[in-house]
């Protein structure tokens, strides 16, 4: 690699030279590293409010972005499944909030229970949950995908920002198991 500075992308040369100073961040490489992380809560937010409009427009159902994932994780490869496998699919430790989306899907009708503590409980969609996901789909195709696909070489930078934020959140779940070790009394 030679001394030369590498070209700027195209966000760098539609935006100003901001003052992108941070706290957190001493050198050129956290600068970037803070500014992901403050782009991913904001992609984050933005997701999560999709979620919500997405399925306020297919359902009479006020839910939050997690919860409206919590319904396509459980319809998921048309299985049942316990809280165990959604806190494990979602990367989450918080049982009550889970518990407490699961009692707001149930009582919407778009989920149901099934078995007991002795022999397993499980979760899986009813029908209505059923038609439910299937017009959140077919909304989700016709608005988000045809966005998508209407990028320039979207799918290639889609695998490369899902292969990236899969090496991230193992990093993320390592370094947070080392602070854990670390706490203050």
């Amino acid at each position: 690699m030679t001394g030369k500075k590498s070209a700027p992308d195209q966000q760098d040369k539609l935006r100003p030279n901001f003052d992108q100073r941070w706290h957190l961040a001493e050198k050129p490489g956290e600068v970037e590293f803070t500014e992901l992380e403050f782009a991913l809560m904001r992609t984050y937010e933005g997701f999560a409010r999709w979620q919500s409009e997405c399925l306020a427009c297919v359902a009479d159902v006020v839910a939050s972005g997690p919860e409206n994932a919590m319904l396509h994780i459980i319809r998921m490869n048309e299985r049942p499944k316990t809280i165990k496998d959604l806190a494990r699919l979602t990367n989450r430790e918080d049982v009550p909030n889970i518990q407490y989306s699961l009692r707001k899907l149930i009582g919407a009708g778009l989920v149901e229970r099934k078995g007991s503590g002795r022999s397993g409980v499980t979760y899986e969609v009813t029908k209505e949950g059923r038609q439910v996901t299937e017009a959140y789909g077919r909304l989700r195709r016709r608005l988000l995908i045809e966005a998508i696909e209407s990028v320039p070489s979207m799918p290639e930078r889609m695998r490369e920002a899902t292969r990236t934020l899969n090496l991230l959140c193992g990093i993320y779940e390592e370094v947070a198991r080392v602070a854990a070790t670390h706490r203050r009394r």
